[in-house]
Formats: structure tokens, sequence, C-alpha cells
């Protein structure tokens, strides 16, 4: 047990969290504050309150993740500063509802390089600086469920999720041993913007019932999740995706069927 929690101790560690200022990321970036870590986190603008965690802030670099000239700077700067970069948590992304057959080109696009190419060139940087470290490094993208199966409303969105899997496989292979790449992948997840996609409280207390575990995932559920990938404890996962959803969702045709309706 002992070597466990040892293992989860991330003192004297570095950890970027791209989306690190609010909802899911803000969530990771507090577990990797509580761990010990030198947490830091970015964005276009700085927040009004940046992430804490007993008494210990994340650190915020302003910059747009689209612009690799500024993400260039950016870990160039983190080199400099904190002499070593030991976790990225790539877990920048997003995307508003939209109908496939009506969004715009630029759109789709829009979302895809945010989704996928932004992930990339962060992840291409990263590893620069990883390949030069005695310990190497870890990068974690945070997937979705969406690129797995149907995402109707966020059609762009499933299919860059899908292409991160594709990446975290081949990067793990060109990357190795020094840098190992992983992908977690929530499923449902209860945030402070719920309320936009399932309605008030009994909305999301429904949907949470069609979950195996009772209860749509929490962001500290993803926070978990990535403070172990990118532990010395999950030192031989690489390449492959964890999925993160309370056990999926049920078939659609379990509540259609009569056969089970009078037992």
């Amino acid at each position: 047990m002992q070597q466990a929690i040892d293992c989860l101790d991330y003192t004297g560690r570095v950890v970027l969290v791209t989306g690190g200022t609010k909802g899911i990321g803000a969530s990771i970036a507090r577990k990797f504050l509580a761990a010990g870590a030198q947490v830091l986190v970015c964005g276009r603008q700085a927040p009004e309150v940046l992430p804490e965690e007993q008494g210990r802030k994340a650190d915020f670099l302003t910059l747009d993740l689209r612009d690799n000239d500024a993400l260039a700077e950016m870990f160039d700067y983190i080199s400099k500063k904190y002499g070593q970069l030991d976790a990225v948590i790539n877990n920048a992304g997003g995307s508003p509802a939209a109908d496939a057959a009506t969004a715009s080109p630029r759109f789709s696009e829009s979302i895809i390089r945010l989704n996928l190419l932004v992930p990339l060139n962060v992840a291409q940087h990263a590893n620069r600086l990883m390949q030069h470290q005695a310990g190497g490094g870890v990068i974690v993208f945070v997937g979705s469920v969406s690129a797995s199966r149907p995402s109707p409303g966020t059609a762009a969105y499933g299919a860059a999720k899908a292409g991160v899997l594709s990446l975290v496989s081949s990067l793990a292979v060109e990357w190795a041993p020094k840098v190992r790449v992983v992908s977690v992948s929530p499923g449902l997840i209860q945030t402070e913007k719920s309320h936009l996609h399932y309605g008030d409280d009994e909305g999301i207390a429904a949907v949470g019932r069609t979950i195996p575990a009772g209860r749509m995932g929490l962001p500290a559920d993803v926070a978990n999740a990535c403070l172990y990938a990118a532990s010395d404890l999950a030192a031989y996962w690489s390449g492959t995706n964890l999925l993160l959803h309370g056990g999926g969702e049920a078939p659609a045709f379990l509540g259609s069927s009569t056969s089970n309706q009078d037992k």
C-alpha cells in the first residue's frame, strides 16, 4: 500500500494541463496539485480563480493553443523556467451541438482542429522536450466515448476523438521507450454546464439512472484516472485507451422490449 502511495506522489514533478482552468481540466489540475506536483495551466485569458489545493495554486501561461508558434514559445519557456516537464494532460477541447447536415465546412474544420490537430501539436512539442530528459515523460490524451459510439449533434467532435485514439496508438510506438502515450476517454460527466445538455437536477438524475454505475461521472473521476495514468503505477500502460464510463450506456432496445415487462 505504501509503495502505491509513493508512486502517486508527484513532489518535484512538473505537469502541464491544457484546458486546466475550468471544468474537468481544473479538477485534473487540483488533483495533481494535491499530489505535490508543480502544475501549469494555459489559456487565452487568465481565469478569475486559478486551480488551488492545500494552499498551492497552479501557474498560468497565456496563449492560444491553436497558434503553433505560441506553443513553441510556451514549451521553450517551460524548459527554461522549470527545467523539466514530466507529464502533459492533453485535455483542451470540446464542441457545441451542430446538425451535421447543415454545419459549415469552416465550423467542422475548427472542431477537428481543436480536438485533433491541437492535441497533436501539443504532444509533438512535449515529446521534443521529454526525449532529452533522463526520465522521459508521459502524455495523456483526454478522449471521449464519442470516439467509439454514435455522436449525433457532435459528429465532427466524435470523428476527431476517434482520430485521437489512432494517434495515441501510433505515437506510443514512435516515441517509446522515453515517452509513454495513453488516452482516458470519459463517458457522461456531470459538470457546471450539465444543465445545458440534460436539463434540471431531475433530468441529470434520470440520465444517471441509465448508466450501470447509477450516476453520471464526476470531474474527480477523470482526474483520478489521469493521476494514475501519468504515474509510475502505470509504467507498462502505453498506446491504449481507458474507457471511463461507469459501465457504459444501456442499449436502447432494452427499454423498448416487452419480454421482461411482466417479470
